[in-house]
């Protein structure tokens, strides 16, 4: 039985994790999982947040969750924001190595600068990673940018490709926008997709933005890929999408192709491919993970009351085709009404 992934599908998905609050403002989601082949078991780490002004704030949490069955899922590690002397933590990334250390990479604001920031905590174990023991991989300086933040990561023929989101400097950027310790929030940015590469998991060479936004549509301020899925010889990526900063947490899914990873086209120009029903619409931060024939999608979804809860569904047909093709009348239809 062919089960496609629809917007109706990603609404009735299975509820991994509840947010600690029933209002706008609370989120449990950004999700970066990954399979340990060896263990026969999902890791999945996933961030915790909380509106402006309620302790512990914004990006106050990150935890790591392990499920053999994708439905039942027990927190083994957690950290907060105060290990990283930071005013928010965003997505993380978990991966073991084929020299089975496992690297957690993180995104959060840098206390030096203000901007966001790359680093990777490194363990024989998840639950001993130690936030004290981190190492930077990748600052907004290092790199010419105003911020970088949740790595996503895809490996290829013994190449890893990192997936990164980008704050780029426009005529609006100011020092002062820094202040506010979130330069995505203030609208002197345009927030793009940058790539990293590496074929060890330590030593990653900087390759450029793959992915930016353009035009006037609805993903015109932001473009930032989340996850990739290879089809027939090409790579469809799910991005975040928002026509401005205002959108900037409550962003929609697009559809993205690409022949190399790292030259990019949107194939949802018009308007956003996966959607909620509720509230703002966000359905954000897809992280499309194949194994064995079957591709599960964890991902973020507003709900009625305005919070946003963490899901997965299972599917087997995406609706793509070999030719780069997306069909938005066939498995999109509430976008035309």
């Amino acid at each position: 039985m062919k089960i496609k992934l629809t917007s109706q599908l990603l609404a009735n998905g299975h509820v991994i994790q509840k947010p600690v609050g029933d209002e706008k403002g609370y989120w449990v989601g950004a999700p970066g999982a990954f399979y340990a082949e060896d263990e026969f078991a999902w890791y999945m780490t996933y961030r915790i947040r909380r509106p402006r002004g309620v302790e512990p704030d914004r990006g106050g949490e990150a935890r790591i969750a392990r499920s053999t069955d994708l439905q039942n899922w027990q927190d083994i590690w957690t950290v907060t924001k105060d290990k990283y002397e930071s005013a928010s933590i965003e997505r993380s990334a978990i991966r073991k190595g084929t020299d089975g250390i496992w690297r957690y990479f993180t995104s959060y604001v840098h206390p030096s600068d203000g901007r966001w920031c790359v680093s990777v905590l490194k363990a024989t174990d998840p639950k001993l990673f130690e936030p004290e023991k981190r190492e930077v991989l990748f600052t907004a300086e290092s790199l010419r940018l105003e911020g970088v933040k949740d790595p996503w990561i895809f490996e290829k023929d013994g190449t890893y490709y990192m997936i990164l989101s980008v704050a780029i400097q426009t005529p609006k950027t100011s020092e002062e926008a820094h202040t506010t310790l979130d330069i995505f929030n203030t609208g002197e940015c345009v927030s793009a997709t940058g790539l990293a590469t590496s074929t060890d998991l330590d030593n990653w060479e900087w390759q450029g933005i793959i992915f930016k936004p353009e035009g006037s549509n609805w993903d015109c301020y932001c473009r930032r890929i989340n996850s990739i899925v290879p089809v027939g010889g090409r790579y469809f990526a799910f991005y975040d999408g928002s026509a401005s900063h205002l959108e900037n947490y409550e962003e929609k899914t697009g559809i993205a192709v690409s022949n190399d990873l790292k030259t990019w086209k949107s194939l949802t120009q018009a308007a956003p491919a996966y959607t909620s029903p509720h509230s703002s619409t966000s359905l954000r931060y897809i992280d499309a993970q194949s194994m064995g024939g079957q591709i599960h999608i964890f991902y973020e979804f507003a709900r009625e009351d305005g919070a946003h809860d963490l899901r997965v569904v299972e599917v087997n047909d995406l609706p793509f085709t070999e030719n780069g093709e997306f069909d938005l009348s066939k498995y999109a239809p509430q976008i035309f009404g």
